[in-house]
């Protein structure tokens, strides 16, 4: 008898040991998100903390993933939705149009001119729209991208390695409430920092990404908690003036990125090409925005989604959305300073379908003819150039741009 209470309570005692693990991990996997699958997305460098780990989940660290682009183009719906799911994301669509929808009384005007084309009406009201959506759902913050993008396989990787460049760049140095990594940062228009306990440095360069300088831990975002808008798919980005008044000067440089493609790949709207001029191969910078064309994929916060609503939404809409960008991060014509930082080579970038060359946009023409082969930017290992591969769980992955 007292042998069988015996093992009758050895066997209550496993079974309350047992549930109580299960609780402690299901605990543990809803904090983390969707499981982080490596073989999936190798070479991803481990986070050290909740919030990187938050970046493996299914929204990339954001609260939520937003695509912009018209209902009409079912074509990119699809590539994207499949691109999505291929990379363990979830997405959710924002519609834009042609502009024709949109009345003269609707668009802010306070100078008196002329309206606008219609496609760039639509997609001003488009990017709107998904601003809109942060600040009324109050999001602590949201990703948005427009229709016709693509991204890296290792972009968890890319986006680990770009919050410990912004943390580095916007966080405060860790002991110190008012001194930055940056001594630029932070700072009234013309003020110089006479407190940093690390000298001057209008650049960071790095070769270990965990020799960055020690910041106070965020508690909002793995991004950190002090930004308003991170561009991270564009067509162009200058470097920071070294005389503007408004844009900190900072920049992180990690070098030997296998993910960055060769400079001889990769190319600017605008010009002169200062990262391609001033940067060896490999080398991926992440700086505040003084000047930026595109709006191809940037985040916002819920302060930056409330100011961006106001700047580009209800001020004068006397440019295409992405200039109106540009002017409220660099505070130009008639906008406020904001702080925003962005990354080149941008991690984010246009997808190119084989077929007509004037279905590429929209809003603007791309010449006529066709396009033989489908190809992705500047992306080296594509999710769309590698959606056969991925659903079929290989990793013989296609390498857009080759090293020589």
């Amino acid at each position: 008898m007292m042998l069988f209470q015996r093992s009758t309570a050895q066997l209550v005692a496993t079974v309350v040991i047992v549930v109580f693990m299960s609780l402690i991990l299901l605990y543990q996997a809803r904090e983390r998100g969707p499981m982080w699958n490596s073989s999936r997305f190798p070479n991803a460098s481990r986070p050290k903390d909740r919030l990187f780990v938050d970046i493996t989940n299914n929204t990339l660290g954001f609260e939520k993933i937003l695509v912009v682009g018209m209902p009409s183009r079912t074509d990119r719906r699809d590539g994207m939705t499949l691109q999505a799911a291929l990379s363990n994301m979830e997405i959710e669509f924002i519609d834009s149009s042609d502009g024709t929808d949109i009345p003269d009384k609707a668009l802010p005007n306070m100078d008196g001119h002329e309206r606008l084309p219609g496609p760039v009406i639509g997609s001003w009201r488009g990017h709107v729209n998904a601003i809109r959506e942060v600040v009324r759902r109050n999001l602590t913050s949201a990703l948005i991208m427009e229709d016709d993008t693509d991204w890296d396989i290792r972009v968890r990787q890319q986006l680990q390695n770009f919050a410990r460049s912004s943390r580095a760049l916007t966080q405060p140095l860790q002991g110190y409430a008012r001194s930055y990594g940056d001594p630029t940062y932070g700072l009234p228009p013309g003020q110089k920092d006479t407190h940093s306990p690390l000298p001057s440095l209008p650049e960071l360069v790095i070769k270990d990404m965990d020799h960055l300088p020690i910041t106070t831990d965020p508690k909002i975002s793995p991004y950190g908690d002090d930004w308003d808008v991170l561009w991270l798919g564009h067509c162009g980005q200058l470097l920071p003036k070294l005389d503007d008044k408004n844009v900190p000067k900072g920049r992180v440089v990690q070098q030997n990125d296998e993910t960055a493609a060769q400079r001889r790949y990769l190319h600017s709207v605008l010009k002169p090409f200062q990262y391609v001029e001033e940067y060896p191969d490999h080398a991926r910078v992440v700086h505040h925005v003084q000047d930026g064309v595109c709006s191809l994929a940037y985040a916002v916060s819920q302060r930056g989604a409330r100011s961006m609503l106001y700047e580009i939404g209800m001020k004068n809409f006397n440019a295409a959305f992405d200039l109106l960008l540009h002017w409220a991060c660099s505070g130009e014509n008639g906008r406020d300073y904001h702080r925003c930082l962005t990354v080149q080579p941008p991690l984010i970038q246009h997808h190119r379908p084989a077929g007509p060359k004037s279905a590429q946009s929209d809003i603007s023409g791309h010449g006529e003819g066709m396009n033989e082969k489908p190809h992705t930017e500047e992306i080296r290992w594509s999710v769309r150039m590698n959606a056969e591969v991925l659903m079929v769980g290989g990793t013989d992955y296609v390498d857009q741009y080759p090293d020589e």
